[in-house]
């Protein structure tokens, strides 16, 4: 079911710290953070220097659905927006074209493959949310692999914990910034986008992913 997003909200506070100095900042330093059991995580604040296009662009163009899920007895509201992008289809927005050769280029040689699709949520204020997940639908379930994450728009925390639990890692993504997690990440840790109650604008995630992975 596709669903119309409020412009005016949306473009509200479009005055972001990153400039769109070129596409892709493929210069701009990467810190890699090992966690345990052969986990690993790179953050790149204000990697996508397209960031402000590529949010108006997408908020605008993409045909966001809004979809509803069994939960338990019920059926509920996803509490987010989606769209998906497989392999082989355009892409919504030249920004995200760039982003993926881009990530090609850095990570394809590591993973053994490229980043082939790309799964878009929109987040419409700290009431959507994300709960604890793996990326374990597919060859995540058993394999090493990678998920790379472009953050548009309000800041949010990515959490990440420990697979059955243990002390959660706090990542404040920001708009323009990039987090790849890689290694055993989706098969031993999980993550998450809480809620919030903080006043907070819409945030767009795109995850790029290999064939296989969900």
């Amino acid at each position: 079911m596709s669903a119309a997003v409020d412009l005016d909200l949306a473009l509200q506070g479009s005055l972001f710290d990153v400039a769109d100095d070129g596409p892709v900042r493929t210069s701009a330093p990467v810190r890699r953070d090992h966690l345990d059991r052969g986990a690993w995580v790179d953050v790149c604040p204000g990697w996508l220097g397209a960031a402000d296009a590529a949010y108006r662009g997408l908020l605008t163009d993409v045909p966001w659905q809004a979809e509803r899920r069994q939960m338990w007895d019920n059926v509920v509201d996803v509490p987010r927006l989606l769209a998906f992008y497989g392999e082989g289809d355009p892409l919504p927005h030249p920004a995200l074209d760039d982003a993926l050769a881009a990530l090609n280029r850095r990570y394809a040689g590591g993973l053994g493959e490229p980043f082939v699709t790309a799964g878009l949520c929109l987040y419409r204020d700290g009431r959507d949310s994300v709960a604890w997940h793996g990326d374990r639908i597919g060859r995540g379930r058993d394999a090493d692999t990678m998920v790379a994450i472009i953050s548009l728009g309000s800041r949010r925390n990515l959490m990440l914990r420990p697979r059955g639990g243990g002390t959660a890692r706090r990542y404040p993504l920001g708009h323009g910034d990039l987090v790849v997690m890689g290694g055993s990440c989706q098969r031993t840790w999980d993550h998450c986008i809480p809620k919030t109650a903080q006043p907070v604008g819409p945030r767009i995630s795109v995850q790029f992913r290999p064939r296989g992975v969900r």
